[in-house]
């Protein structure tokens, strides 16, 4: 029973994401406060007059908040499954970025200084296409420098990027 009640709630969430996003919503919603507006002089603006839009707002908000949140979560889980699966079948990737978003903090940081390392090295190269994975990247650097010092396009390549930072 609760496994129906899951698969409910998840049809009216894709259809209420889906409808409120579209054209026709956005024309209802801004056609009921053009109707509000007009009917101001008519009730004097009075207390009620405002406290309806604000209480039809606030209600229409407070779901929303809740409906995007799921839809976020969807879409956040169906894009963290692809590039899991990128990551997993590409031979040079490193695993370890797979499940990265359930990284600390600081262990994000400490990532994201490894590909600094990595935009670093491949700076030094000439060629861009070039690339790294975390474990690799240094030894990969290391081997590609000391056969690519003896290649003319490498020495050319060190030549003109010493000539654009003067």
């Amino acid at each position: 029973m609760a496994k129906k009640k899951k698969n409910l709630f998840e049809k009216f969430a894709n259809w209420a994401t889906v409808a409120t996003g579209s054209s026709a919503a956005f024309i209802i919603a801004a056609s009921i406060i053009l109707i509000w507006i007009v009917t101001g002089p008519v009730f004097n603006y009075s207390d009620t007059w405002q406290l309806i839009i604000n209480t039809g707002t606030t209600i229409v908000t407070f779901l929303m908040v809740f409906l995007i949140q799921k839809s976020q979560n969807k879409d956040s889980k169906a894009v963290h499954l692809k590039l899991n699966e990128l990551l997993a079948s590409h031979q040079g990737a490193s695993n370890r970025m797979v499940n990265i978003e359930d990284l600390s903090e600081k262990e994000l940081d400490q990532l994201h200084k490894f590909y600094v390392r990595l935009y670093n090295l491949a700076k030094k190269e000439d060629d861009l296409t070039c690339t790294h994975s975390i474990d690799a990247a240094e030894e990969n650097h290391n081997t590609k420098l000391s056969s690519y010092k003896s290649k003319p396009h490498y020495n050319n390549a060190r030549k003109n990027t010493s000539k654009e930072s003067n």
